[in-house]
């Protein structure tokens, strides 16, 4: 499992030089003002020089400043407040066109999710959805609209799609009760992350079924226990979370597992349009 960046700070902490100590302070105490300014920026903050920034996170072992800055703003989405959200984001709108803004950040978030995305696990999580016996698919809190939308979809092509609910740890294992090594578990978890899902996804992990996990980082307390591991970009939208990225993902999830089983996927389409048509579900003027 990936450790965050608080994790490595405490590391290295008594290799630290003094101006390094700064920025270190500042990453784990300030992490809601840092988290998306410039190296010059925030050098100028704490009172350190450009360089030396780049240095702290060549030491913390990232790659460059950018992967340092995406580690830091990992740590704000999943242990900032609501009202601290709100904070955060107005920091960020504060110039220019809100509209313009926001829809460039998701499009952003599309982009880097789509360079990253791991191919095999999509492909790998298509295929256990393909042949599964049962699909149980968990979110909790606002992850549970992307639960929603993936169930939803999955049931008008699938039988065997369980939405289990999020409610108490008790009625989730009811609802899960029975789930096999035949079975998928598609799980998704994004900051602020809950401890439901755990204890649903070590159950689901103990019972031998495959667990599809989509999460915003390798450092979710569940993306360990993953057969397959979908890696999707999250950020705050205010006190909301954006979830372009994971959607998208979906998208193209049932669109590969439609093109996979377009004869039968087809077949029950027709018979659920004459149902609809007999029943007058929908109007057309």
């Amino acid at each position: 499992m990936a450790t965050d960046i608080a994790q490595r700070i405490r590391n290295i902490q008594t290799r630290l030089s003094k101006g390094q100590k700064k920025i270190a302070n500042a990453v784990l105490y300030e992490y809601d003002k840092i988290a998306y300014l410039t190296a010059g920026r925030l050098g100028n903050m704490v009172g350190v020089s450009e360089s030396t920034v780049v240095r702290f996170a060549g030491a913390l072992g990232y790659e460059g400043y950018g992967e340092f800055q995406h580690a830091v703003q990992e740590l704000v989405r999943t242990r900032l407040t609501l009202n601290q959200r709100i904070d955060v984001t107005k920091e960020r709108m504060h110039r220019g066109d809100i509209i313009e803004n926001v829809m460039t950040q998701d499009m952003n978030k599309i982009r880097r999710t789509f360079e990253h995305l791991n191919r095999d696990a999509f492909f790998g999580a298509a295929e256990a959805i393909l042949t599964a016996k049962n699909i149980y698919v968990l979110g909790a809190r606002s992850s549970d609209s992307l639960a929603q939308l993936l169930s939803y979809n999955l049931s008008l092509i699938y039988d065997n799609v369980r939405h289990v609910r999020p409610m108490s740890n008790a009625e989730i294992f009811e609802q899960m009760f029975t789930i096999s090594e035949n079975d998928v578990l598609f799980a998704f978890s994004f900051p602020r992350y809950s401890s439901k899902m755990v204890n649903a996804v070590k159950y689901a992990k103990q019972r031998g079924a495959t667990v599809i996990v989509m999460t915003d980082s390798d450092i979710s307390p569940i993306a360990d226990m993953a057969t397959h591991l979908l890696l999707a970009e999250g950020d705050m939208a205010s006190f909301m979370d954006s979830f372009v990225a994971p959607t998208s993902i979906i998208n193209a999830l049932i669109i590969h597992i439609t093109q996979k089983r377009e004869k039968e996927i087809r077949q029950r389409f027709d018979r659920l349009e004459q149902v609809w048509s007999e029943y007058g579900v929908y109007t057309i003027k």
